[in-house]
């Protein structure tokens, strides 16, 4: 394929729902295949292209905590705001972020209060500031998984090479391995198979999934984001059910490598180190799941040359964020949703983020769930 309309072509799209429904037939049990999307790009993909609408009743797609800006705590908001106020700061960071709600407000708030905040697209714009600005201190939000980890360690080690010294970074980067664990060591847990992140596996690469086939049993699929990268991500996974197998495959081979890049993973090696613990959204505390500034850069880490709150702050009792990153729920469950919490007036991050969940559906998908129900309602 050469096009991008070659991915979402209806004819190739009616042979791939048609083979998921051959496959599928039965279910599982008595129960719907259940497959997680880990990464909130697919989720936007399949509520975009009314995907979920064309599956049959035998399979379920389950959210899952790949969207970046979603699974950050309230308390490291605070801790951006709080940076963001201090005087003699330039607090940058990516618009997403900028709207996420944290204890006493949003950063976009703080900059009505008089914060200099600045949504820039790069890590490299930040770093662009601070050569501007030199009598300010300029420190970047950085936030992502392995996917935008790598522009940051480039900045840094571009801040080092040209002694800008008034420049740091607040490292939320999270990795995607930890929470998979997480999820498939919950009690609760009712899936038969995960489409695996697409973006973050083009930096780490197919190898690091093997965990999930080999210890818990559960065939994975790397895929991309167009709605056929989807479908026959879907076609795999229930193949491997009729085959009786159990492996993680790559449906992204255009762009994953089972190695990843190699020149990514050593700048991440050699800027970063693993947290011993890190907070996510509606997951808790998980061991070596995020990223901290390595000691050769602890002159461009922020959290070592401000003094944070660093303080837990529970998410608000309305808003089910959480539930949702795990696949709990669905996002028109949560009590809130659409109503007092909008992409207008996010009460949570997953309402904020464009890869999250309930952002997604907001845009996408009510109005299908409306007219559901008042065809159910009616007949």
């Amino acid at each position: 394929m050469r096009f991008v309309d070659e991915y979402r072509d209806p004819a190739a799209a009616r042979v791939a729902v048609r083979r998921i429904t051959e496959l599928a037939d039965g279910g599982r049990g008595g129960l719907p295949y259940a497959f997680m999307e880990v990464c909130g790009g697919h989720t936007h993909t399949i509520y975009r292209h009314g995907i979920e609408q064309l599956l049959p009743e035998t399979v379920e797609l389950v959210h899952g905590p790949g969207c970046p800006v979603c699974v950050i705590p309230m308390g490291r908001v605070d801790d951006a705001i709080a940076l963001a106020e201090r005087p003699g700061v330039v607090f940058t960071s990516f618009g997403d972020m900028m709207r996420v709600p944290g204890s006493a407000g949003s950063l976009l708030e703080a900059k009505a209060r008089g914060a200099d905040v600045r949504m820039v697209y790069s890590p490299l714009d930040a770093l662009k500031i601070a050569e501007a600005t030199p009598d300010m201190q300029v420190v970047f939000f950085a936030v992502g998984f392995e996917t935008t980890a790598p522009s940051t360690a480039v900045t840094l080690l571009r801040a080092r090479e040209r002694g800008i010294r008034n420049f740091s970074v607040f490292s939320n980067h999270v990795t995607i391995v930890p929470p998979l664990k997480a999820i498939l060591e919950s009690p609760d847990l009712r899936l038969d198979g995960f489409l695996g992140p697409g973006h973050v596996s083009t930096v780490i690469g197919n190898r690091p999934y093997d965990f999930v086939a080999r210890r818990y049993g559960k065939p994975l699929v790397t895929t991309g984001f167009e709605p056929l990268d989807i479908l026959q991500a879907i076609v795999m996974l229930l193949e491997q059910f009729a085959e009786g197998r159990c492996e993680v495959e790559n449906q992204y081979t255009r762009v994953v490598r089972d190695e990843g890049n190699p020149i990514a993973l050593a700048m991440l090696q050699q800027v970063f180190r693993l947290r011993p613990h890190f907070e996510w959204r509606g997951l808790g505390f998980i061991a070596q799941s995020a990223l901290a500034l390595s000691e050769d850069f602890a002159d461009w880490d922020a959290e070592r040359r401000f003094d944070l709150p660093g303080v837990r702050v529970a998410d608000p009792k309305a808003c089910q964020c959480g539930e949702v990153l795990k696949g709990a729920i669905k996002p028109w469950e949560c009590k809130v949703f659409g109503t007092a919490c909008t992409p207008e007036t996010p009460i949570g991050t997953c309402m904020v983020s464009s890869e999250g969940a309930c952002a997604a559906y907001y845009t996408f998908g009510r109005l299908h769930r409306t007219a559901a129900g008042l065809a159910a309602a009616s007949s």
